[in-house]
Order: C-alpha cells, then structure tokens, then sequence
C-alpha cells in the first residue's frame, strides 16, 4: 500500500515538474522570440540588405556542416536521462565524458569541412561583392568558431534538460536576450565595420554563454565534471545510436532543403521566397509545442529506464494530445486569417505564401504529435530499425515531388505530397513502436488519434461559417480569430482532456480566481 502511495506521490511531483518546466520555457520562448523580431528589425537598418545577407549566407555554410552534430545531440540526451532515471552515477559519469569527447571529434571535423570545402565554396560559389569579400572572410571565421562552441556545449545543455533544471535555461537565455540587446546598442553608436564588430561580439556572446552553462552543471551535477578518459565501449556504442539518428538528419535536410531546391529549379527564387515566408511563421507556431515537449521528454525517457511502461504510455498519450491542443488553438485562427497576418506582417506578400503555410501548419501539426513516438524509441536505444524505415519513407518526398512537378505540379503540390508522406510515415512510426514498448495501438487510436479527429471537426465548424459570411477587413479577421480560439480551446476541454484532468485544470483555475478575489475584495 505504501509502495502504491509512492508511486502515486511520484506522479503527483513530476506532473508539477512538467507544468512548473513547461511555464519557464514558455517565459524563455517568448523573451528570446520577441528580442529576436527587435533586433533584427534593428540589425536589418543598421547592416543594410546587403551585409545583412552576406551575415545569413555566410553563417549558412557552416550551418551545412550542422547535421554531424544534431544526431550526436539526440544521441547525448537520451544516454544522459536514461542513466539519470536509471540511477547509475558512475555509468552517468561515463555517459558525460564520452559525449563531451564525441563532441569535439565533431568539432574537428567540422573545421575541418570548413576550412576546406567550406571555404572553397564560400570563395567560388558564393555571390558577394569584392570589396566585402575580405570581412565575408573573417565572419566566416567567426562563425566557424560560434558553432565550435555550440557544439561542446551539447552535453552541458543536455545535463540541464536531463536532471529538468528549465529554470537555468530561462534565466540565461534572459541574460543572453539582454546582451543581444546591448550588441544591438553597440552597433548603432559604432563607426567602424558593423558586420565585422557584430560577427565578433555573436562570438564573444557564445563564449560568455558557454562558461556560464559550464560552470552551473560544474557546481550542481555531480557527473559534469570533466577527465581526460576515454571508454572504448561507450565511445562505440553512442556513436551507433546516433549513426541511425544521422540517417534520420540526413533525410529531414534532404526533404527540406531538396524540395526548396526543386522549387527554385522549376519555378524560380520568388517561390523560394514565398516559402521563406512560411517556413518563418511555421517555425514560430512550432515552438509552442517544442517546450511543452522539450519539458516532458526527459520523463517519458526515465520512466522507461525505471521499467514503468504504464507510466511511460500515459506521457505519451498525453504528449501527444496536449500537444495536438495547443497547435490546433495557435494554428486554426492563423488558418483561416492567413492573408490578413501575412499582410499584417510584411509590405508585399510573394505569391503561393498563404497556401504553403496552411499546408505547412497541418504538417507541423502531425509530425509533433507523432515526436513522443520518436523520444520512445530513443528511449529504448534501438533506433536501428526505426530511424532505418522511417527515414526511408520520408527520403520518398523528394522523388515524388520532382516526378509531380515533372508532370505539370503546381507549386503547392510538393507540399502536398509531403502531407500525405507525413500521414503515412505516423501510421508507420505508430507500429514501429509497438513492440519495442509493448504500446496498445488501438488505446492509442482511442486516446489520442479519435479525440484530435473530433477536436478539428467540431472545434472549426463555427469559425468557418462565421469567416464565409463575414466581409473581409481588419476588424472582421481579428473576430474571427477570436472566435476561432475560443472554440478551438472550449472543445479541446470538452473532447481533448480525460475527467481527471478537466478536474484538475478546474481546480488551478477556480484557485486562481479566488485569489485575486481576496486580493481585491
């Protein structure tokens, strides 16, 4: 009885875990968000359109290069919270180590790429004017060693999120923002080369960053604390793992960037504008599900190194709902009032951007429903067959499009093809992992899939009803918007949460008001 009572009590403090992690995301996301749309307003005036995209292409080369270490940062994470929840520290030690080693391996190898074809690139293939040539040079530089550190700072960011510390990565992303801020400053009092003196201070900024984050797990982690060892076994059997994630990387850069290519080859660069345009407020709507899920990632990892699978599966079917919930209530006002945000965001919108975004939001929707899938089979560490298939199935968008396109395809049939794939590669993904956590595909139907179909069904009736009557205008779009939120966040309530969490959700708001009601009264 004790036992039970335990583990209850458990729950209990990783679901205020989750919640309390979840709010401070939310505060870092919307503090970097807004200092980023600031800045780079300011950062547009006073580089000019001209350093401004030497800036872009030039930190882009490197950024190529950039695949080699999200694997291995997969790779980091779930070794790290695997050993966390498993409880062994001297194994934990070995995980940090190996991984920091790994990490500059991959650093080399990135300078490396750099310095050569890189380089070869950034001088032979590259559009930039001759007389910037020499500071495109040196930001190039820059760069290389921007991402230098990024990287070796992977095991430290994934030992934070491992032990859930969110709080450290708000308040530093806050100081972060503040000094971003102060480059900002600096430039627009400065008189002398402002791309190259804001390349330099970017720098300076990783580096100050990196020391902080190294020196919090110094002092709160006992396995962050680095020796010059090196475990041949772990070495290899990390390198493994993340050989598949690498698979899996190489697919999403080849669906990404390879369609983007494909749409420049049959219809010019003002489509490839055009899905700049949503891939920008894509990515934006994405990140309200990404920290919900960068906070509940790390339990539904130690769950399965504690061996509770019923635990595990309630994460993921929460996960999954939750996460559908707050895209769903984000994306459906945005679906149906795109041409007004669009016009309200930017002068002159490039054609096809508000069909490719509306296609684009139903793909961010399904494939971050289906991301709790994806952090169950890392969990379990054998991501071979998995990342083997599912990255297979994906790589299937890039030929399909280019033989659509070939065929006479509009612009918006690329994504469209990549819906479809999306929708076929979550039924995949759904098997796959089956019987790698012992999942009952059909409580998950029930759980998830059926609430999310009844959640979009019921929950867009009335705003599209009220969009097709009402005059297009300003006035009219924001009700719409408004009506579409409401009814968005009225069903998910009613259709999306099971009774225990409409009970609890009713308590946290009936607690609120009575609160303030004190306050005031």
């Amino acid at each position: 009885m004790d036992q039970v009572s335990s583990h209850a009590s458990n729950i209990v403090a990783n679901n205020r875990r989750i919640a309390k992690n979840t709010l401070l995301l939310y505060v870092r996301m919307i503090i970097l968000m807004l200092v980023s749309l600031y800045t780079s307003r300011i950062l547009l005036d006073q580089l000019g359109v001209e350093d401004y995209g030497i800036y872009n292409v030039v930190g882009g080369v490197v950024a190529m290069f950039s695949f080699l270490n999200s694997a291995m940062s997969s790779a980091t994470q779930r070794y790290l919270t695997f050993e966390l929840g498993s409880g062994n520290l001297e194994q934990l030690k070995k995980v940090f180590i190996t991984s920091v080693n790994i990490h500059v391996l991959i650093s080399v190898i990135v300078i490396v790429l750099s310095e050569t074809i890189g380089l070869w690139f950034l001088y032979n293939k590259l559009i930039i004017p001759p007389d910037r040539m020499n500071v495109a040079f040196w930001v190039f530089q820059f760069s290389i060693l921007s991402t230098v550190i990024m990287f070796i700072s992977v095991p430290y960011n994934a030992a934070i999120i491992a032990h859930e510390k969110m709080s450290a990565f708000a308040y530093v992303s806050i100081f972060e923002a503040v000094l971003k801020l102060m480059i900002v400053y600096l430039l627009m009092i400065s008189n002398g080369d402002k791309l190259l003196i804001y390349s330099f201070l970017i720098l300076c900024v990783q580096i100050l960053i990196r020391l902080i984050y190294g020196l919090y797990c110094r002092k709160n982690f006992e396995e962050a604390q680095y020796h010059l060892i090196f475990d041949k076994k772990q070495f290899r059997e990390m390198l493994g793992f993340s050989s598949w994630n690498l698979f899996g990387n190489m697919a999403a850069v080849a669906f990404t960037q390879g369609v983007n290519i494909l749409l420049n080859m049959f219809f010019g660069p003002v489509i490839n504008a055009a899905r700049g345009v949503a891939v920008q407020l894509q990515s934006a709507v994405s990140q309200f599900s990404s920290n919900f899920q960068t906070a509940l990632n790390p339990q539904i990892t130690k769950s399965y190194a504690a061996k509770d699978y019923k635990y595990m599966h309630s994460l993921i079917y929460r996960s999954s709902r939750f996460t559908f919930i707050l895209l769903y209530c984000i994306s459906l006002p945005a679906f149906l009032e795109t041409d007004m945000l669009l016009g309200l965001w930017l002068k002159d919108v490039p054609q096809y951007s508000d069909i490719f975004l509306r296609i684009m939001l139903c793909i961010t929707i399904i494939d971050a429903v289906a991301n709790p899938l994806m952090i169950s089979a890392q969990a379990t560490g054998n991501v071979k067959r998995y990342q083997s298939i599912v990255g297979s199935v994906l790589l299937m968008i890039l030929p399909i499009s280019y033989i659509v396109l070939k065929l006479g395809g509009n612009p918006q049939s690329v994504f469209i093809v990549h819906f479809i794939i999306c929708i076929v590669t979550f039924i995949v993904r759904l098997y796959i992992i089956k019987p790698m956590i012992g999942l009952d595909v059909r409580e998950y139907f029930y759980s998830v899939i059926l609430r999310c179909i009844v959640i979009a069904l019921t929950g867009s009736a009335l705003p599209i009803v009220v969009a097709y009557f009402l005059d297009k205008s300003i006035l009219s779009s924001m009700f719409v918007c408004s009506i579409a939120f409401i009814s968005a966040l009225t069903v998910s309530f009613v259709f999306g949460m099971t009774t225990g969490e409409k009970i609890v959700v009713l308590d946290k708001v009936r607690a609120k008001f009575q609160k303030v009601w004190l306050r005031y009264k």
